[in-house]
């Protein structure tokens, strides 16, 4: 603890919150980053879905377009995982 404060200054804050901004430099927009991922996450999924929904009902789905969003459900669920492990 003496690395972070020059000698004769104490520090007001808790264990706790000395812990979590110690963490959030580490790691900073953590946050943000998981709800970005999340959102195109979810976006893959809804467009899987839309496409599947179109493929059922008799309308071509070009293999491009599905092979985009199962390369984009793969990518930010991998990006997900991936970001949630390193945190742990």
């Amino acid at each position: 603890m003496s690395d972070l404060f020059p000698k004769g200054v104490e520090s007001n804050l808790g264990p706790e919150m000395r812990q979590r901004l110690l963490q959030e430099s580490r790691n900073p927009w953590r946050g943000l980053r998981r709800v970005v991922w999340f959102a195109c996450f979810g976006s893959a999924c809804l467009g899987i879905g839309v496409m599947g929904l179109r493929s059922v009902s008799g309308i071509t789905v070009p293999l491009t377009d599905l092979g985009i969003q199962f390369a984009a459900f793969g990518i930010f669920g991998g990006l997900l995982l991936w970001d949630r492990r390193s945190s742990n």
